[in-house]
């Protein structure tokens, strides 16, 4: 054998352990770090590759940086990964964590609000959420900006309460409170969308429609008689009474921080523009955010001339047209 063909028998013998030692070595360092719960990742926007690899390791997500960088070499994914918060297990193999992050799959978390919550309460349910603060939330609440972007025109004394509708919602992970309340707006804005005839042919305001829907939301327990409260009010307001419901003022003390169980007469003496007691009328805002039913409520009223009710006890209420009717219903949920 010449002395060429011996060094280049020699050259392939190196280079091929070499490229060997180098897959054994990629092969290992590309496994799955180990089996574990789930957390939180976030890729931050405009990362490089090196940043990320760099991240996932002190995370303990990947065994290597660097194999993992030229992993998305070969996995043709180097350009690819996008921005946001991550569900991710060190159980995951590395081509599959380079692969979502890829795809954009981001984390996303639930929030439901029940309906009837106020604006406080709707904050700190968000603000269990980690990347939602609280008094931002209040604060943005509060204004009317938010609204004008998706064109809602909200009354200026409420801002959104009344208007972050109710529901499910299923959002990104690093969802701040800005988007929060959006969502909320939007989700508003398609819900009633189906109801903009009965809206512009009402004799109230869109504003006044959803404070009405509010006080429905806040006194009717039993689904059948929202439409006959909702009647109750409308009448009222038709005769100029005051509309006298109990909800305003438990809305005034606890949007002072005092939880009213139940009222007593020298409760329903404080003032505010918000107590129905002692003005005539709707009060300046919403007292609740009310869902689609008692919005639909409001909007179409039972054909009854009733103008009091009291509670039962259980929930439903009795009916009166006239108040020696009121008061013989109190007396007999009293027992007199």
């Amino acid at each position: 054998m010449s002395c060429w063909k011996l060094v280049i028998a020699a050259l392939i013998l190196v280079f091929g352990g070499t490229g060997l030692g180098v897959g054994l070595w990629l092969r290992n360092a590309l496994r799955p770090v180990e089996a574990g719960q789930t957390r939180i990742f976030q890729v931050a926007a405009g990362a490089s590759g090196s940043r990320i690899a760099r991240d996932l390791w002190r995370s303990g997500l990947i065994r290597n940086p660097r194999a993992f960088e030229l992993g998305l070499r070969w996995w043709g994914l180097g350009g690819e990964l996008k921005p946001g918060y991550y569900e991710m297990s060190a159980g995951m193999a590395p081509e599959a964590i380079a692969r979502k992050i890829a795809a954009g799959e981001t984390a996303k978390w639930r929030l439901t609000i029940p309906e009837g919550f106020i604006v406080p309460q709707i904050a700190e349910r968000a603000a269990e959420h980690p990347t939602v603060d609280l008094d931002k939330f209040l604060k943005l609440a509060q204004g009317a900006e938010l609204g004008r972007e998706v064109g809602l025109d909200l009354p200026p004394a409420s801002g959104a309460e009344g208007f972050l509708f109710p529901e499910t919602y299923l959002l990104e992970y690093g969802a701040p409170a800005q988007d929060v309340i959006l969502a909320m707006l939007r989700e508003f804005q398609r819900r009633i969308e189906p109801l903009q005839d009965e809206i512009a042919a009402s004799a109230l305001s869109l504003a006044e429609i959803v404070t009405l829907a509010s006080l429905i939301e806040r006194e009717a327990m039993v689904a059948e008689e929202r439409p006959v409260i909702s009647a109750v009010y409308h009448n009222r307001m038709a005769r100029g009474m005051k509309l006298e419901c109990d909800a305003t003022v438990v809305y005034i003390w606890a949007r002072r921080g005092v939880v009213k169980r139940r009222l007593l007469y020298e409760d329903l003496e404080v003032e505010s523009p918000y107590n129905t007691y002692k003005h005539k009328g709707l009060p300046p805002g919403p007292i609740a955010n009310p869902g689609i039913d008692c919005i639909r409520a409001a909007l179409r009223p039972a054909d009854v001339d009733y103008l009091y009710y009291v509670a039962r006890g259980d929930g439903s209420h009795i009916f009166s047209e006239t108040f020696k009717g009121h008061r013989a219903a109190i007396a007999r949920i009293r027992g007199r």
